[in-house]
């Protein structure tokens, strides 16, 4: 072959290779930036997700307002209907006024050297809070608004005081509730819910996060949080507060049990949101939350039913609602870990030890916990932090633990001994954190206002003698 010949073919099979590597050459100088424009694009919401989130803050809310207040409503005497309604909603109205000034950044923020047991102020009144700000949900990848989050979370924290007002119902000042719960909140609800459940995320993750929640503790939607915190609360102020005038001889019996049914109704509904939306997706998860929600319920009632009629001869509207709320408490720190069989037989527990406590325990004691938040709330939220512990177990249907520690939430399972030992370090923190610090402030409240009406007042009924309304006229 001639030089010139072969120089000739070199050079075409050049133009032959450009021509072929072009695209290949471009499809590589225009990949580069698209990969930088991807990498730095903000997570979109996920629609799906960010609908579920919204439907379940307003169903957490229908629990406190009608629910809460129509199921403690119906329990007291007639005289006293209004005012329990008036304190549970007031009680809801600060709380939400107090989460978006500085509850959401106590509860959910790195709290430096304290960071154990409190956040910081970094999103006091929600500085940094927009409509374009996310948070990561358990899915490695997926976002809801922030904004979704916080009002999601704020329906917890409006709920969680309302509780412990059924304990000393009928006898407390307006203004000591109040006070009491501004200061509750402040020092109590906040750090707890920090302990629980603040855990920065993957990205974060280098801070530990809080203090029960570094125990491997888990809590999927409350239990601790909600229920335990409440009702040792509760039971402090029921006991500090003292009993109703006429105790024990007056006839004190609930005036509605109709009320009731329905309030502890709208709570079941209600329910749906405070479990199933804790998943903070619509997916698989929320279905477990949800199924467990209707099988541990529906459980507790046909229970305690079951208990009072051997125990009585009879088995009532109030014990059947009673039922209800201690299969929903008694789930609520399970609902997206077990399966449903777990879900199951919790209810099927829970019953017979809340109506021991209820029956027995609380007579035995002498103390006046007007609408049982003790012995259903926290009694049935120990259970149910402890018996977590044990229905986790993948081999008896459990979902596994999921672990936040990772980028890609890996599930781990460190047995049944392990978690449950966890579960019960976060039930100790969580007793004695409310219950020393809940006994303080109470002492603050009575040293400012008093914490009790006077008995003219009580035995007029708070109704008229707080509120200048009646409930019903004859």
């Amino acid at each position: 072959m001639s030089f010139s010949k072969f120089t000739s073919n070199v050079a075409r099979l050049g133009v032959a290779s450009a021509a072929l590597l072009a695209p290949a050459i471009a499809f590589a100088q225009d990949a580069a930036p698209a990969a930088a424009a991807a990498a730095a694009k903000v997570p979109v919401p996920d629609k799906g997700d960010t609908s579920w989130m919204l439907i379940s803050s307003a169903l957490v809310l229908m629990m406190t307002v009608p629910g809460l207040a129509l199921f403690y409503g119906g329990l007291v005497r007639a005289k006293n209907m209004l005012s329990v309604c008036m304190q549970v909603m007031m009680i809801a109205a600060v709380a939400m006024i107090l989460w978006v000034v500085y509850g959401y950044s106590l509860s959910f923020t790195a709290g430096g050297g304290l960071n154990p047991f409190v956040g910081g102020l970094s999103k006091m009144f929600l500085a940094g809070v927009t409509p374009a700000s996310t948070v990561e949900t358990f899915s490695k990848g997926v976002v809801i608004p922030e904004l979704v989050y916080v009002a999601f979370q704020m329906t917890f924290a409006a709920i969680t005081p309302g509780l412990i007002v059924g304990a000393f119902a009928e006898r407390v000042k307006f203004s000591a509730v109040i006070l009491f719960v501004v200061l509750w909140l402040t020092f109590i609800y906040f750090p707890i819910a920090h302990m629980v459940w603040f855990w920065g995320g993957p990205s974060a993750y280098a801070d530990p996060g809080g203090l029960i929640f570094g125990f491997g503790a888990i809590d999927f939607a409350g239990g601790t949080v909600v229920h335990i915190n409440a009702g040792i609360a509760g039971l402090v102020g029921a006991i500090m507060i003292g009993k109703r005038t006429g105790y024990g001889k007056d006839m004190m019996a609930p005036h509605s049990m109709t009320l009731t049914m329905v309030g502890a109704s709208l709570l079941w509904v209600g329910w749906f949101g405070f479990n199933a939306g804790s998943n903070l997706e619509s997916n698989g998860g929320a279905a477990l939350a949800m199924m467990n929600t209707f099988v541990a319920t529906a459980a507790a009632i046909v229970s305690w039913s079951l208990v009072e009629t051997f125990a009585r001869g009879k088995s009532s509207m109030l014990g059947a609602a009673s039922g209800a709320v201690a299969g929903l408490v008694v789930i609520t720190p399970a609902a997206g870990y077990v399966g449903p069989m777990g879900g199951l037989v919790m209810g099927l527990i829970v019953s017979p030890i809340c109506y021991f406590f209820v029956s027995t325990v609380k007579n035995k004691f002498g103390y006046d916990d007007t609408a049982d938040v003790f012995g259903v709330h926290c009694v049935g939220g120990i259970l149910g932090a402890i018996l977590t512990g044990v229905f986790v177990n993948p081999a008896l249907g459990g979902a596994g633990i999921v672990d936040y520690s990772t980028a890609d939430f890996a599930a781990t399972y460190g047995g049944t001994a392990t978690q449950v030992w966890a579960q019960f370090k976060g039930v100790v923190v969580t007793l004695l954190w409310s219950g020393i610090g809940s006994a303080i402030l109470y002492k603050i409240v009575d040293v400012i206002f008093g914490l009790r009406v006077p008995v003219e007042a009580e035995r007029e009924g708070l109704d008229l003698s707080s509120h200048g309304e009646a409930a019903y006229h004859s």
